[in-house]
């Protein structure tokens, strides 16, 4: 006769945890129970304490008072390999693989070092690791192939990688799973990959901790929510319980409805133009922008997008095809070319391209123009500097006065607003915003929908390239869809649909919608 052993439900327990980082107090007095088998999505804004509380979780951080009963047992604080040891896998927004080792090697190595105790062994057992390697690949929708297996990570595109960090957590049978905005570059086609995922591993009795700002993700995946603000948990309990409104509200303090911020529509003359471009995975592409406009492009990863947002920000060569703005026409071979036709791009990934992490505010607002701030003797005029940084942060309503902090200090929010602020300081008459809410929370996504709203009231043209369809639908008021290189339908927001969208994403709607 087999009999089943009985395990508590509670897997893992904080008990008024603490944490400082000098004088700031990051957590409060966080009180949290995570059961077996449960799916908990942990939200609130950038800087709140979810990144810090899991990181106790982790063994990254130890708290500074309060404890953590695990499995039944109390501790002070984890080290990594105790929380690696008793199961607990966590998959960082920064992906943390070993970009020159192989898929392999960066999916099933953390299992052989765990049983190790946390020493690295002189020989690792590879038919072991290709092993447990590919039954994970598997299990997230990736090829387990051997040639996939020893392919090097660093040359993968980055929706693979995420899929190969959430391989390398489950691939040790964890017990919990920690998903720190595992799905901030997947497409949707991955996202509904990931929550079969998730879903799974639910029925295995796998606990999912899902950090997240797409609060529709949440719901389709279903569990219960925990809203963190201000280093406290404000709420907590099953998600069907709270509408979208209540979520924004515990985790800002303020009322953030989900309806459109564009009221109307511009009457400006069309000033961009281009016809037939060619670039890169882009086959052709004819479209016209007015005055104050706010013209979405969405697509699937590979439906040439990215490509079209770079060739017309001069980061990508274009070869083939007119561009023209006021009826002139403009050759865009480089940055400085689209800078000096009032071209500004805020590119998708801030952190490695957008941003110079180590410099201050003031030094990233004013590095497109520190020629023009800058005297006959080659001296910048730091008060002129200084005075248009200030008012570049005002504008992006930053949420700090001292422009003298390091970028990297921020949160990702206000990291988002330095650099479009950055782009403001050349007076642009078209923005191009590629993923402009990308890891940001809901209360700065408020805030940058808002300004992007000024800005085409101003007279700006805007473009707006991004997979995320409930920003096209709250901001835009065209919407073009791009599949295999070339815009297969055009979509009035004000009544277009995410299912209306995403089927032309698929390439279902074959005629253009006016």
């Amino acid at each position: 006769m087999q009999y089943n052993i009985w395990q508590p439900k509670e897997l893992l327990k904080l008990e008024n945890i603490e944490k400082w980082f000098g004088g700031v107090h990051a957590l409060r007095g966080i009180n949290l129970t995570l059961e077996r088998g449960q799916v908990y999505h942990l939200l609130g804004e950038n800087g709140c304490g979810k990144s810090t509380v899991i990181k106790i979780m982790s063994g990254a951080h130890p708290p500074s008072a309060g404890e953590i009963i695990l499995e039944g047992k109390r501790f002070q604080a984890l080290t990594p390999i105790q929380s690696l040891s008793a199961g607990i896998e966590t998959v960082y927004q920064d992906l943390s693989l070993l970009p020159n080792m192989t898929v392999a090697e960066n999916v099933a190595l953390t299992e052989q070092l765990v049983s190790a105790g946390g020493r690295l062994a002189r020989l690792f057992s590879m038919s072991q690791l290709n092993e447990t390697a590919a039954r994970a690949l598997v299990a997230v929708g990736l090829p387990s192939d051997r040639a996939y297996l020893q392919e090097v990570v660093a040359d993968l595109p980055l929706a693979a990688r995420q899929l190969v960090a959430i391989a390398r957590a489950i691939a040790t049978r964890a017990k919990l799973v920690i998903m720190d905005e595992p799905t901030t570059s997947l497409t949707r086609r991955e996202v509904d990959n990931l929550i079969d995922v998730v879903e799974r591993l639910r029925g295995e009795g796998v606990t999912v901790l899902f950090v997240t700002h797409k609060i529709e993700e949440c719901y389709r995946i279903g569990g219960n929510a925990i809203v963190f603000r201000d280093g406290q948990c404000v709420a907590q309990g099953p998600i069907v319980d709270y509408t979208k409104d209540d979520l924004s509200e515990l985790m800002t303090g303020r009322a953030i409805t989900a309806t459109r911020y564009r009221e109307t529509r511009p009457e400006g003359d069309v000033f961009f133009d281009i016809k037939d471009l060619r670039t890169e995975n882009v086959e052709g592409v004819s479209l016209t922008l007015h005055a104050g406009e706010i013209l979405g492009i969405t697509g699937l990863a590979d439906s040439g997008r990215n490509e079209l947002a770079m060739a017309l920000a001069g980061v990508m060569p274009v070869t083939g095809g007119t561009v023209t703005m006021d009826g002139n026409s403009v050759r865009l071979s480089s940055p400085s070319d689209a800078i000096r036709y009032g071209i500004g791009y805020v590119p998708e990934d801030r952190l490695a391209e957008g941003l110079f992490l180590d410099k201050s505010i003031l030094d990233n607002e004013i590095a497109l123009i520190v020629r023009d701030l800058t005297n006959a003797i080659g001296v910048i005029d730091n008060d002129k500097g200084r005075k248009l940084a200030d008012e570049l942060s005002a504008q992006m309503r930053l949420n700090t006065k001292n422009i003298d902090l390091p970028v990297s200090s921020l949160s990702g929010g206000n990291q988002q607003r330095v650099l479009i602020g950055r782009w403001l300081s050349i007076g642009p008459r078209l923005l191009i915003l590629h993923g402009p809410t990308v890891g940001v929370d809901v209360g700065s996504k408020d805030t940058i929908y808002r300004v992007i709203q000024s800005l085409s009231a101003s007279g700006m043209g805007l473009i707006i390239v991004s997979d995320d369809l409930p920003e096209l639908l709250q901001n835009a008021d065209r919407i073009l869809v791009m599949n295999s290189g070339r815009i297969v339908s055009e979509f009035d927001a004000v009544t277009a649909s995410e299912d209306d969208l995403y089927r032309a994403m698929l390439g279902s709607t074959k005629v253009a919608e006016q």
